[in-house]
């Protein structure tokens, strides 16, 4: 069943309307976003903690990596490129971390403050194959924006 992102954007709106802590807006979209739809499996930020380095932030699902380099993974392409990766199949990504066995896809949304800086990432996991859409990035890439860019 496909996400409805407008309902989605606006109930995030509504409750992070007025919050400035970044670990509750955090928490808030990990899990709206996790509930919004069957294909996300994992979905949580990665907080860019030192310079090169992302350490885990509010997630739902099971467990995930503590600690990522930008040097490894789909999480580390996101952070050291700066762009979104949208990935159909993990296995034939180049040094994927695998937290889970069980991922099949996955997609990585960059994260920036009202500065442009880069404070983390947005990973969500699926245990479906080719689970994302570019349209999904656009869209949540739309709600992050929003929330941390305030655009």
């Amino acid at each position: 069943m496909p996400v409805d992102y407008t309902n989605l954007a606006a109930t995030i709106a509504a409750l992070t309307a007025g919050e400035t802590d970044t670990v509750a807006l955090m928490a808030t979209i990990a899990c709206e976003v996790h509930h919004a739809g069957d294909r996300f499996d994992w979905t949580g930020f990665y907080r860019v903690t030192a310079p090169g380095l992302l350490k885990i932030g509010p997630y739902q699902g099971a467990h995930g990596c503590l600690t990522i380099a930008f040097s490894h993974g789909v999480c580390g392409a996101c952070a050291r490129s700066g762009e979104a990766q949208l990935v159909a199949d993990v296995d034939a990504f180049p040094g994927h971390i695998a937290c889970a066995s069980s991922t099949r896809s996955e997609l990585v949304l960059p994260v920036r403050d009202s500065t442009g800086t880069l404070i983390g990432v947005f990973d969500i996991d699926s245990d479906q194959p080719a689970a994302f859409s570019a349209a999904d990035a656009r869209d949540l890439e739309a709600i992050l924006d929003q929330v941390f860019a305030g655009s």
